[in-house]
């Protein structure tokens, strides 16, 4: 039980309380938080002033709130958003990072890169000085044409160089909501842009989808009960549900963003061949686009770049700045030499190529359950049978060598978790690996839950 000082806010009392607790020691990682209707009730307030004091500690990385579950000490480390090569154990097949599929020719591609650099003097020079917060014009330039040939056609002056696709969530967010304000994504969502908006102190709001994308119609409503200045929205490869904005949806998203002045972040960070037109040819005045390198060269260089609108320009220049003065140019020119060199062009084919064959695995064993996928993408989304629970499920998997992602963690705010579990079938480390991990997964749907005598 917290003893309040008696002195501010009720909630902040509660809040300093907490924090006490943990720093001494009374309250240990991963302990429970009492609910908070019985901790209102205990001392005398109202259960909407615990609702905000468990928010603040949320939002200060104190505490963390699971889905269904309740609110706990925040441990070290968040296994939840935890993203890491895996250990190199022939046993365990790690099917839950979304990871470029391993290629030697990554390597190769990076030391003639590398070798490219040594040779250009002048990438020497500016690899070592100071350059613009947005990244050189060369750069830029290499980046928008090899976009173009992608299909996704902008010019040098539409793009600022990033580090990343983390890199331009945080700073696409940072410069369009201020703490407090609201983002809206879809009720299934990456962890990534989950967690900035936690650190940031924007509130997220989630909005209902199927297998066309987001709910045009719900958003309309949620607008109208909850306005929100911003929409984080993957139009092409939805993680986790891998679903495409529908065609007619976008024209509608557009139409709605428009009607009701709100911005539009497009994260194109997962590569598909086929895509519709992205928001940002239909709604150019108000779409960030965000790309990163990290799906085709690798997860290790940190680049990317974000399409800005010409009003936005300024205000997204100004956090690159504050926060790392400037994309490291010895990435982005290992980058654009890897790009000019036509390397990045044939390991992408190379890609497409190995994860069509890879879906054809998928196909092979799960052909009878209930998933979806698109053929260039790095997972499927497997929705379990009924009566089975994706909690028991993911350790069943676990114990014999597979690791999945289950959907608690792409959950935005307090929307309950389906029963579904995203499968990276890209992590693999070759083929033969994922037809071992993916006998496992079917042998493990074939196999009966668990009685309810054993759940009790």
């Amino acid at each position: 039980m917290p003893q309040l000082s008696g002195s501010g806010p009720r909630y902040r009392q509660l809040v300093e309380a907490v924090v006490a607790a943990i720093e001494s020691g009374e309250l240990g990682e991963q302990e429970k938080l009492p609910p908070q209707r019985r901790l209102g009730h205990a001392l005398g307030v109202t259960t909407g002033t615990i609702t905000r004091a468990y928010a603040e500690l949320e939002r200060r990385g104190w505490v963390e709130a699971r889905v269904g579950s309740g609110t706990y000490v925040r441990g070290p480390t968040t296994e939840a958003f935890s993203h890491v090569s895996p250990a190199e154990d022939s046993a365990q097949v790690d099917l839950s990072l979304s990871l470029p599929p391993p290629c030697a020719a990554r390597a190769d591609g990076l030391a003639r890169a590398m070798g490219a650099i040594q040779r250009d003097r002048s990438a020497l020079v500016h690899a070592m000085d100071y350059q613009p917060e947005g990244g050189l014009d060369r750069h830029r330039r290499i980046y928008a044409e090899w976009l173009t040939r992608l299909g996704l056609p902008m010019s040098a002056d539409e793009l600022l160089i990033d580090q990343g696709g983390m890199n331009g969530i945080f700073v696409s967010l940072s410069a369009l909501l201020s703490p407090g304000q609201r983002l809206a994504a879809e009720t299934l969502t990456y962890p990534g842009v989950i967690s900035v908006a936690q650190q940031l102190g924007i509130r997220t709001v989630g909005i209902e989808h199927d297998g066309e994308g987001i709910d045009i119609d719900a958003l309309a409503m949620r607008h109208e009960r909850q306005p929100f200045g911003a929409l984080y929205v993957m139009t092409e490869h939805q993680n986790p549900t891998t679903a495409a904005l529908s065609e007619s949806r976008r024209h509608a998203l557009a139409a709605l963003a428009r009607e009701r002045d709100f911005w539009l972040i497009e994260d194109g960070v997962q590569y598909i061949g086929e895509r519709g037109t992205p928001l940002y040819r239909l709604a150019p005045e108000r779409t960030l686009y965000l790309f990163s390198v990290a799906k085709i060269l690798g997860g290790g260089m940190r680049s990317g770049a974000i399409r800005v609108p010409a009003s936005l320009r300024t205000q997204v220049a100004a956090v690159l700045r504050n926060q790392s003065w400037m994309p490291p140019p010895l990435i982005a020119s290992l980058v654009c030499a890897w790009i000019e060199s036509g390397d990045a062009d044939r390991l992408l084919a190379w890609q497409c190529e190995e994860m069509a064959a890879r879906h054809v695995l998928v196909k092979d064993y799960l052909a009878d359950y209930d998933y979806s996928a698109q053929a260039d993408g790095f997972y499927i989304w497997l929705r379990l049978p009924a009566g089975r629970r994706a909690g028991p499920f993911v350790e069943q998997l676990a114990e014999r060598g597979v690791r999945v992602t289950p959907a608690e963690p792409f959950c935005v705010g307090s929307e309950p978790a389906p029963q579904a579990v995203r499968v990276c079938i890209s992590a693999a480390s070759d083929r033969v690996a994922l037809g071992r991990a993916l006998g496992v997964i079917r042998d493990s749907l074939e196999a009966p839950g668990p009685a309810l005598w054993e759940t009790l």
